[in-house]
């Protein structure tokens, strides 16, 4: 006859899950970590993480001092990417304002500006750009030479209307349409992979401390003793803080929602689904961390040790296509990865199951291997 001992028992399980809850609910830092700190997270990187470049401090040096400069400045100021801050009287000087970090941007005019293009001849206007963020510099590049193009195309159309040419078009016109996010705000952008990424460093740390501090306490011996079974004891400690992740993820969604204004183009039914499965993930690597782990403190370190990495190869920061063949492969196995996918696509595509299917499988994949991994790991130290 088999030993009922070695069977999953439901009223054992039953009772390290109602163990768990008591001590979290005991726990009130941990409870203030779960619901309070992500939210104060996404307020704070909400904000930060920005990746639109606008209203740079820019410098002028106008030497032309005319009708002509004066308005090309303006066309410079009026696309919000320019603010003019300052206005000069030498190369020294914008030296000085760059050196300084007060200026990103500087234009200078040449004192014939305006006589070249009285007389049709060609003239030039010096852009220098801080380079030291190279984001910002390419941002300020390509939009001054736009609007210079822009400012070349007009004249040369009024010149050619000047010798009675009354239709002037160009050859080629470009017919540009931006889906999913047609005004390109970085905040549609970075908030949902933010939820992602605020939600996987708070629920790993939770529950990398959960067996761990079992042991610091000297609780952990008299729970080899009992019967209950490694499957048991991982699975019922994981099950209290599902329930506190996902509500400080619905916290955290309506947050991004109603404060940030981000709408969830898609399933808001298959957004909490899939964020369940993401939650289960992270929280079963917080377990096998704690399996691991003899103290809290090393607990924390190699739960940072999981956390930087996903946030630099995920995607989060960085397009992953950019990145070389290796370190993708090395990004693919973070779960993370796939829910930032699967986030995005929701947020900002409304897709639905069947074009995230795939990532829900890995999603799914990496939850029992983690499970598993960690219940084996555990056994081992019950031997």
């Amino acid at each position: 006859m088999a030993n009922p001992n070695t069977r999953f028992s439901y009223s054992r399980f039953k009772a390290i899950v109602k163990k768990e809850f008591l001590q979290i609910r005991k726990d009130r830092a941990s409870l203030a970590i779960a619901v309070a700190m992500p939210i104060l997270l996404l307020l704070l990187f909400g904000y930060a993480v920005n990746t639109d470049v606008n209203h740079l401090p820019t410098g002028v040096w106008d030497q032309a001092k005319t009708k002509d400069s004066r308005e090309l400045t303006k066309e410079f100021t009026n696309t919000l990417y320019f603010d003019h801050l300052y206005n000069v009287e030498g190369y020294a000087e914008l030296q000085k304002l760059m050196d300084q970090g007060k200026i990103k941007v500087a234009i200078v005019f040449p004192p014939d500006f305006s006589y070249k293009l009285d007389t049709g001849d060609q003239t030039s206007i010096q852009v220098i750009v801080d380079g030291a963020d190279p984001n910002v510099a390419r941002t300020a590049v390509s939009n001054a030479q736009l609007i210079v193009q822009n400012k070349a195309v007009t004249l040369q159309a009024d010149i050619l209307r000047a010798q009675g040419q009354a239709k002037f078009s160009m050859p080629i016109t470009t017919d540009i349409r931006v889906l999913y996010n047609p005004n390109m705000k970085s905040l549609l952008f970075n908030v949902p992979a933010l939820i992602g990424l605020i939600m996987q460093n708070v629920t790993t740390i939770l529950t990398a401390f959960a067996l761990v501090r079992e042991k610091e306490r000297g609780t952990m011996e008299q729970l080899i003793v009992t019967p209950v079974r490694p499957s048991e004891l991982i699975l019922g400690k994981l099950v209290p803080y599902v329930g506190v992740g996902l509500f400080s993820f619905t916290i955290v969604l309506a947050t991004g929602i109603m404060w940030f204004g981000v709408p969830v183009k898609g399933s808001i039914a298959l957004l909490i689904v899939l964020s369940l499965l993401f939650l289960v993930t992270t929280l079963a690597i917080g377990i096998l961390i704690s399996t691991v782990a003899k103290t809290q403190l090393q607990a924390m370190q190699m739960s940072f040790a999981f956390i930087l990495p996903s946030v630099l190869l995920s995607g989060f920061m960085f397009p992953r296509e950019t990145m070389p063949l290796v370190i993708q492969w090395i990004g693919s196995v973070i779960p993370l990865t796939y829910f930032l996918e699967i986030l995005r696509g929701i947020f900002l595509k409304g897709i639905g199951l069947e074009e995230l299917w795939l990532d829900t499988l890995s999603l799914l994949t990496f939850t029992f291997l983690f499970c598993f991994v960690a219940i084996k790991r555990f056994r081992k130290k019950l031997e």
